[in-house]
C-alpha cells in the first residue's frame, strides 16, 4: 500500500464556505447546538478573528476540534492600484494561482465593493475585457465572501463598505449556490448586516436562475441588457440566443413583483454606431415599458484589442433624453477607476483559460491582420 496515501490527511474544512444555515447544520452534525454558528460568525465577520483559540465563548473541546479539522482561509491580495478618483482595485489570488479583481468605489454617502464570482467568464460578451480572458472555474463561497472580508480588513473600521455589487468578473448566476451563500453572509445581521437593498446581483440574463433566485434570496437585480432587440443582442450578448428578450423580460417582470425595490435596473453600455441611435432608444422604450425599470447608461470603457468606441457625449445625452421623456428613470453612470482599468467591463485578473477562448481570439486577430 502506498504510504503517502495512508498518511494523507483529509482537507481542512473552510468555515467561510458556510452561510448561517450551513454552519448550523455543520455544528449539529458535531453534536453541538445550532447557536454555535452565530457565535462563530460573529467572531469571524464582526471581530475579524481567525484563530479558534481566541473564540473564548466556545468550549475548549470544540476549539480543539475546530483547530484540527477546520480553517478560516481567505484569498490573498497580491497587488493594489489606486485611481485618481479614489477608486481602488485589488488583484486577489486564489490557492490555485488564478487571480480575480475586486474594486472598491468610495463616494460621499456610500462605499461600494464590486465583487467577482468566477475566474474569467464563459459568456463571451463582445464589449467586455473579462470575456477575452476565457474561463477557468467558479469561485467558492469562501473566495467570494473572502473579497469582502479582505477589503474590510484592508480599509479598517473607519471606512465601512455599505454596498456590494456582484458585477466583477464572471456571471454570478452561473455560480448560483456559492454566490447565494456569500450574499446571505453579506446580509446576515451576525456578519456584515447589509440591507437587501444594498446588495445587487448582476446578470446577463440566465432566465432559469433568475426564477430560482426569486424563490431563495431577496436581493436587488441588475440586468446587463446592452441592446434593444434580439438581432443585435444575439451579437454582443451571445447568451441571448438561448434566453431571448421575450423570456428575459418575463423573468424580470416576475422578479419585480417580489423584489426589494419593485423594479429592475438595466445596464446599457453605449457603443458608438452600434446601439446608440435615436431609433435604438425608441425601441428600448417599448421594451422597458413592459417592466418596472431603472436604466443606467454606461459609457464604453476601452481595453486592448477592443474594436468598439464609446458613443459621443451628445449621442449619450440624446439617448438619455428620449428614455427620460418617455417616463423611464435614466442615469448616465459616471466612469470610475478608468485610469487603473477598474471601470465597468475592464476587469481581467489572471486566468488559466480552460475554455481556450484566448487562443481562438488570437487566431481571429491574426486572420484579420492578413
Amino acid at each position: 500500500m502506498n504510504s503517502a496515501i495512508v498518511s494523507a490527511k483529509p482537507a481542512l474544512i473552510n468555515l467561510l464556505d458556510f452561510d448561517r444555515k450551513g454552519l448550523q447544520a455543520f455544528f449539529v452534525e458535531l453534536g453541538e447546538k445550532p447557536f454555535r454558528a452565530t457565535q462563530v460568525l460573529k467572531w469571524i465577520y464582526q471581530e475579524g478573528i481567525s484563530d479558534f483559540d481566541e473564540m473564548t465563548n466556545l468550549s475548549k473541546s470544540l476549539r480543539s476540534h475546530l483547530k484540527e479539522h477546520c480553517q478560516i482561509k481567505v484569498p490573498e491580495i497580491v497587488a493594489e492600484q489606486l485611481a485618481s478618483d479614489g477608486t481602488c482595485k485589488w488583484a486577489v489570488q486564489m490557492h490555485c494561482g488564478n487571480r480575480v479583481e475586486t474594486v472598491y468605489i468610495p463616494e460621499e454617502r456610500r462605499a461600494t465593493l464590486c465583487v467577482s464570482s468566477q475566474v474569467g467568464c464563459a459568456l463571451a460578451c463582445t464589449f467586455c475585457s473579462t470575456a477575452k480572458q476565457g474561463f477557468n472555474r467558479n469561485l467558492s463561497t469562501a473566495e467570494i465572501i473572502g473579497q469582502l472580508y479582505l477589503a474590510q480588513q484592508r480599509l479598517g473600521p473607519e471606512r465601512r463598505i455599505t454596498n456590494v455589487v456582484m458585477m466583477g468578473m464572471g456571471e454570478p448566476l452561473l455560480n448560483f449556490d456559492n454566490v447565494v451563500a456569500a450574499m446571505n453572509l453579506m446580509m446576515d445581521d451576525f456578519c456584515y448586516g447589509l440591507s437587501k437593498r444594498r446588495v445587487t446581483i448582476s446578470t446577463s440574463g440566465i432566465v432559469p436562475a433568475m426564477k430560482r433566485l426569486n424563490e431563495v434570496c431577496d436581493v436587488s437585480v441588475a440586468v446587463s441588457l446592452h441592446a434593444p432587440n434580439d438581432a443585435l443582442r444575439d451579437q454582443i450578448v451571445p447568451i441571448n440566443v438561448k434566453y431571448p428578450l421575450k423570456e428575459l423580460m418575463e423573468a424580470c417582470r416576475e422578479y419585480a413583483k417580489t423584489g426589494p425595490r419593485k423594479h429592475i435596473t438595466f445596464e446599457y453600455v453605449m457603443l458608438d454606431g452600434i446601439n446608440d441611435s435615436a431609433e435604438d432608444a425608441r425601441t428600448l422604450v417599448k421594451l422597458l415599458k413592459t417592466v418596472p425599470s431603472k436604466l443606467n447608461l454606461i459609457p464604453f470603457n476601452p481595453f486592448p484589442q477592443s474594436h468598439y468606441r464609446c458613443s459621443s457625449s451628445a449621442a449619450i445625452l440624446k439617448f438619455r433624453d428620449i428614455l427620460h421623456n418617455a417616463g423611464i428613470v435614466t442615469t448616465v453612470r459616471k466612469t470610475r477607476g478608468e485610469d487603473i482599468d477598474a471601470a465597468c467591463g475592464q476587469l481581467v485578473g489572471q486566468v488559466q483559460d480552460k475554455s481556450r477562448r484566448h487562443l481562438k481570439l488570437q487566431a481571429q486577430g491574426t486572420a484579420h491582420a492578413r
